[in-house]
């Protein structure tokens, strides 16, 4: 079941972080700095903390509730995050926090990928999956990774990547995911 949360986890929040406003953040933070690899940095650690936070609060939250009631807390969950996947984000230039030129680049992206990524849908995503496997360490890492996967194109690569990448085609694949993992867990449950 590890290898399984972890990919499921992976692909799933790769899917979905396409064309999100942390992307977006992402892209700007190496566009201004033109540093890509500490912007990196920065997001890998904010990321790894964010998921391993969200992945430990979706686990023991599935401790609370009866198998029951969370399957159905999951599949409602679940509908819900799809839904709001196929809501395209908006990206305002004022959301770019202005920080001190002396603050360390690593630290900059750090903080402000952090603040940015509080209740996004990667970290719906996370608590969901961790509530669904009981695998904090693995859902934790499949999130990270897949974040990375999604995010480090778009530092690499800056606005080119926006180009060739079919967002709104990302945004109906992921929501029917979402969709199938909701549908998934209504007739399958939780193997109660």
């Amino acid at each position: 079941m590890s290898i399984e949360a972890f990919s499921n986890t992976a692909v799933i929040v790769a899917i979905g972080e396409m064309g999100d406003k942390t992307q977006v953040l992402a892209l700007l933070l190496a566009a201004r700095y033109r540093k890509p690899w500490p912007v990196a940095g920065g997001v890998l650690l904010a990321t790894i903390l964010s998921m391993g936070v969200t992945a430990w609060l979706g686990a023991f939250m599935s401790n609370i509730f009866s198998l029951p009631v969370l399957r159905w807390i999951l599949v409602a969950m679940f509908f819900a995050v799809a839904a709001w996947t196929l809501i395209p984000e908006k990206m305002h230039e004022d959301e770019v926090p202005q920080m001190k030129a002396s603050a360390s680049l690593v630290l900059t992206a750090f903080v402000t990928f952090l603040l940015a990524e509080m209740g996004d849908k990667s970290q719906a995503a996370t608590f969901l999956l961790a509530a669904k496997y009981h695998e904090v360490g693995w859902v934790m890492a499949g999130s990270s990774v897949g974040l990375m996967c999604s995010i480090l194109p778009a530092i690499l690569l800056g606005k080119t990547t926006a180009n060739w990448l079919p967002l709104k085609w990302v945004r109906l694949a992921a929501a029917g995911i979402f969709a199938l993992f909701g549908c998934w867990l209504l007739i399958f449950g939780l193997g109660e």
